[in-house]
């Protein structure tokens, strides 16, 4: 099965930055996506960004300029780097996957992703 470790949550001034890594593994194919979703207190959750393993890359507009997600193949982990963080992008954080998955663009559909890691938690303060 694949495994997904997420870290690097923490708490941060609003302006600040953090790093998150959802370190993958167990992909029976090499055509997979890597999301990344959050949940606030009494909010849905909601899909952040995607990354498929061809580097087809998708942004929610609230994080479009901020974030920025790549995929290190070769230690097969994500990172979400987030930049001008907003108190209202605290949340929890959740890295999921998707494999097999060849859609030509990243999805942030959660009902695709099939395998979820467990949350890192991201505070920023104002």
């Amino acid at each position: 099965d694949v495994q997904l470790q997420a870290s690097g949550g923490g708490l941060v001034q609003a302006g600040g930055s953090l790093r998150l890594s959802c370190a993958a593994s167990g992909f029976t194919f090499d055509d997979h996506a890597i999301g990344w979703f959050r949940q606030a207190p009494g909010k849905e959750r909601e899909g952040v960004s995607s990354i498929t393993s061809r580097d087809k890359i998708y942004y929610e507009d609230s994080v479009k300029g901020r974030f920025e997600i790549s995929y290190d193949n070769a230690k097969g982990t994500v990172y979400l780097q987030m930049n001008n963080l907003k108190p209202e992008d605290t949340a929890i954080y959740v890295c999921a996957a998707v494999s097999p998955y060849f859609g030509s663009m990243a999805t942030m559909d959660p009902s695709v992703f099939g395998f979820w890691g467990q949350g890192t938690q991201v505070t920023v303060s104002s």
